[in-house]
């Protein structure tokens, strides 16, 4: 899907004309229980020499304000490079809530039919409730890069990396970009999903229910 003329013509307006594949998932929320997503930024997980990186949001079921939509705050990308380590030092893949309450005070959510699709950059400020609803929450998420932003973490190799090129020739010049990092390391307590990584902290936003 993320090969279609269609969406590699938007791509190519927001990142540029040759483009790399980073990664993909899904994200999946079962009705009444779906876990929330605690407020975070996907660059804190895989930064790059450059921030010409977004996640392309495909929904596999009408996303409402019940059934745990994507949260987002605009304008956040183009802020601070946000701490992602829990209480003990380690990394979580989680923000402090209590120190952007401002961003969570100016988040909208992002709502739409199924088969609807978003794009959100790197360094946006974004999160998810848990699902209340009868319905599921299930999005597809593909991860693509500018093929000049080379990873700074997980590097797997020339011959992998190149695979993944969507458009336009390898390069073997990375564009360095003057950007704030923070690596992810030490490595989360609990490696693995988001879900995984965020049981690391006690610094929570967002409401649980029970299964």
């Amino acid at each position: 899907m993320i090969r279609k003329p269609e969406v590699i013509g938007v791509l190519q307006a927001l990142l540029g004309p040759t483009l790399r594949l980073h990664g993909s998932k899904l994200n999946l929320k079962s009705a009444n229980y779906g876990s929330p997503v605690e407020w975070h930024q996907d660059w804190a997980f895989y930064p790059h020499t450059n921030d010409d990186i977004l996640a392309v949001g495909v929904m596999l079921d009408d996303m409402t304000l019940e059934n745990g939509p994507l949260l987002v705050t605009p304008g956040s990308h183009l802020g601070p490079v946000r701490n992602h380590h829990a209480e003990d030092g380690k990394f979580c893949g989680a923000v402090d809530p209590a120190e952007i309450k401002a961003d969570i005070a100016r988040a909208v959510p992002v709502l739409g039919r199924a088969g609807s699709m978003s794009f959100h950059h790197v360094r946006l400020l974004h999160g998810s409730a848990t699902n209340v609803s009868d319905r599921p929450r299930n999005l597809l998420l593909y991860e693509v890069a500018a093929s000049d932003a080379w990873p700074l973490v997980n590097w797997k190799g020339l011959e992998e990396f190149d695979s993944r090129l969507l458009v336009g020739p390898p390069t073997l010049e990375p564009r360095l970009l003057p950007l704030p990092v923070r690596m992810p390391y030490p490595p989360a307590l609990h490696q693995g999903s988001i879900y995984e990584n965020q049981t690391g902290t006690k610094r929570t936003y967002f409401a649980r229910t029970a299964a």
